[in-house]
């Protein structure tokens, strides 16, 4: 399906820059001469660039120096080859990312690119390639070689992007066996998932009228998986002077903020794709679907994959159908089902880049009108003192007579897309009067109070009004508060209180303190929640036992004795209604049973409990209870920690719980005549354990002490550490 987009000119992309030409008769080193590299005192690269090519050349340089294991990671995944490192077990997520587009398809996308477009993503190639040629003692996995039409499958730097909605069990059901997954298998997943760390981030922006300076500030809190983004600065003669989060391998800033602007995305409940059901024939051994009065063909292909078998590769064939609606992706109830999402690359990778350079509002918004940011909300701030929400940005028109929360009959033209709304369309906050507002993956309708974008003025699908403990949590400490400075924001961000035990613990303590036969083992920690002011800590045993007991009430929610699941805030605020006393205390003795059986004992300190360690630059890291890690005194963004720390998995025979994602990259930014920050990153900017960055951040990251971002020239030098071209002996 395609769609006609505003065309927006943007001025900074044509007179300065060298002919495409020009350049490419250059060797790679010729072309690093153009490029400093600064490395501060914790690492981090600002890296300065005649040309806005030749400053991504040297962040994608710098992004390898400090972590090409996830910079080759993400292109291994997205360009559907992970089965080539991990064997067949991933053969369906390379399918899955082959369904939506070939490299065939990538390198016409990449050809078909605007010139100034092209030569970014000639640089990013040109960057890692000469890393590896200047490094021959890193040895990739599987990709030697980086071509400039890569980034067209990475074009948005969202953790869990659109496509990874799409699941890779479904996929395996129909292109495998040619059946629906089985709901108990997609029951099991789905649980699996409620039961994980939350996605998602919290995005605040404070009017300067509320600020002691008078200035507009931003907090930039994204939730990610641990060293998923390294924390950068680019600068080029072309206007480009951005700093933030950039996740491994892009070549634009995807968190962050400008002298002028700031940005902040959170996953967004915007309904941006949908499934269509495909009313399949056969005529003449030939696929056929029903499309209104007439029989379309299906459009087949063939694609081939390997994936490693021991220590060879091995070729599988899949066959591959499509629709006008997109990929034919799974069974529903044995119809042919279609997923349908944005996909436009080009457009993505424009709109992506030129984020960054905006300086004000106006140009900010019509930048927006790309409307390929498809899973993201943007919280925004600038120096002309605007704050602002935009809720999605990639959202189709739909008729609301059908319920697109489900598969839609793709044999009806009335279901069919109608375009995209329009910015103005979608739902927007601009300046309201209570001077803030916020996102923190909930509600749009409560981003600033009673001044918030109102549910009736909208389509249902542009939003789920569903609030979390997170969007609580920050409403209630925006509430007539004023005079912020950076520091102040910075431990608003980090408020102990968790709003989801305030609703749920008293139950659990007038549940014991009624019941006829109560347990005396259990006495002592009751006692303890009883007094609990429901706020975490490293010393806190009220926190440990919360946690524990949430977490099981959760699991108790998600199992089968239930007919309708409620919400976590439901089931939480009225956990009353869905259990019955005794089923309370069973679940807190079988804590007590756990954590005695685990530590030897119920009474044990949070920060004993829940802890940072990061032993090498795995992806996935491996714990140890047996080697040195810190305490961290912060929760999970479940209970409401705006602050959030998490596991998303854990290792064989560790009993402590050891972070694995949550706040990251993490920056307060204040905007006036200079812009100020401050930032902190989970464990360091390099993924070598052999740096002095590795884990540089993390006692400062625990402890709340930030670190001043040296923003302008001057600053920079001030604090630098190491100054380089490419290429060069450091």
């Amino acid at each position: 399906m395609k769609y006609i987009f505003v065309l927006i000119s943007f001025v900074f992309f044509t007179c300065k820059s060298e002919s495409k030409q020009d350049t490419d008769n250059l060797s790679l080193a010729q072309k690093s001469e153009n490029i400093t590299i600064i490395r501060d005192d914790y690492g981090v690269p600002h890296i300065y660039g005649k040309t806005d090519a030749d400053a991504v050349f040297g962040l994608l340089y710098a992004q390898c120096e400090d972590d090409f294991n996830r910079v080759e990671q993400n292109y291994i995944w997205a360009t559907g080859r992970l089965a080539e490192v991990e064997g067949e077990k991933a053969i369906y997520s390379d399918l899955r990312a082959k369904l939506f587009m070939t490299e065939e398809e990538a390198l016409a996308n990449y050809e078909k690119s605007p010139e100034w477009l092209k030569r970014l993503c000639d640089a990013f190639a040109d960057g890692i390639n000469y890393f590896l040629e200047t490094h021959p003692e890193v040895k990739p996995k599987l990709i030697t070689h980086f071509e400039p039409w890569m980034p067209m499958y990475f074009s948005e730097g969202s953790i869990g992007g659109d496509i990874e909605r799409i699941r890779t069990e479904k996929i395996k059901a129909f292109y495998e066996s040619w059946m629906d997954l089985p709901e108990s298998e997609l029951l099991e997943i789905q649980k699996k998932e409620a039961m994980a760390e939350p996605q998602g981030s919290n995005g605040i922006a404070i009017s300067g009228n509320l600020t002691q300076s008078g200035n507009a500030m931003l907090l930039i809190n994204p939730h990610t998986s641990f060293y998923f983004r390294g924390e950068v600065h680019v600068v080029s003669e072309e206007g480009l002077n951005a700093y933030g989060a950039v996740t491994w391998g892009q070549f634009f800033v995807y968190q962050g903020f400008n002298e002028k602007t700031g940005w902040m995305h959170t996953s967004t409940y915007t309904d941006v794709m949908d499934e269509f059901l495909e009313t399949i024939s056969k005529v003449d051994e030939k696929y056929l679907y029903q499309y209104g009065e007439e029989l379309r063909p299906v459009e087949v292909s063939e694609i081939k994959l390997k994936y490693k078998e021991g220590s060879s590769l091995k070729e599988k064939t899949f066959p591959a159908y499509r629709t006008h609606h997109g990929p034919i992706t799974h069974r529903t109830n044995d119809v042919w089902t279609a997923s349908a999402m944005m996909w436009d690359p080009v457009k993505a990778l424009e709109q992506s880049f030129t984020r960054t350079k905006q300086d004000g509002y106006k140009g900010f918004r019509e930048m927006m009108n790309i409307r390929t940011n498809s899973s993201n909300n943007t919280v925004y701030a600038d120096a002309g003192g605007n704050i602002a929400y935009f809720h999605g940005n990639f959202v189709p028109k739909r008729d609301q007579s059908f319920d697109y929360t489900k598969p839609v009959d793709g044999s009806n033209p009335k279901t069919d897309w109608k375009g995209l709304h329009t910015v103005d369309e979608n739902i927007l906050l601009l300046n309201p009067e209570n001077g803030w507002l916020q996102n923190c993956n909930s509600t749009p309708y409560t981003a600033a109070l009673e001044f918030s974008p109102k549910k009736e003025n909208y389509p249902n699908y542009m939003s789920l009004d569903q609030e979390n403990f997170r969007g609580i949590h920050a409403i209630d400490l925006l509430t007539e508060r004023k005079e912020y400075t950076l520091d102040s924001l910075i431990q608003l961000a980090h408020d102990p209180y968790l709003p989801a035990f305030e609703a749920l613990i008293p139950g659990l303590v007038k549940a014991y303190s009624e019941h006829h036969d109560r347990n005396p083992k259990m006495q002592g920690a009751i006692d303890v929640l009883a007094d609990w002011d429901f706020k975490t800590s490293k010393e806190s045993v009220a926190m440990t036992l919360a946690h524990f007991y949430g977490s099981k009430t959760l699991l108790w929610g998600m199992s089968g004795k239930m007919k309708k699941r409620p919400t976590q805030i439901e089931l939480f605020t009225n956990f009353e209604k869905y259990s019955a006393k005794g089923d309370r205390l069973r679940i807190f003795e079988a804590v007590i049973d756990e954590l005695t059986s685990d530590f030897g004992t119920w009474e044990i300190p949070w920060g004993d409990v829940n802890r940072y360690q990061r032993l090498n630059g795995d992806v996935r890291q491996e714990f140890d209870d047996s080697k040195p890690s810190i305490p961290i005194g912060f929760a999970s963004g479940r209970w409401g920690a705006l602050a959030a720390y998490g596991a998303r998995y854990t290792a064989e025979g560790a009993k402590k719980l050891y972070g694995t994602r949550g706040n990251s990259f993490v920056a307060a930014v204040e905007f006036g005549e200079k812009v100020k920050a401050k930032t902190i990153l989970a464990g360091g900017q390099s993924g070598d354990p052999r740096s002095p960055h590795f884990a540089d951040q993390i006692q400062k990251y625990a402890d709340v002490k930030w670190k001043d971002v040296p923003f302008y020239k001057e600053d920079v030098l001030k604090r630098a550490k190491k100054t380089y071209v490419p290429g060069q002996k450091k």
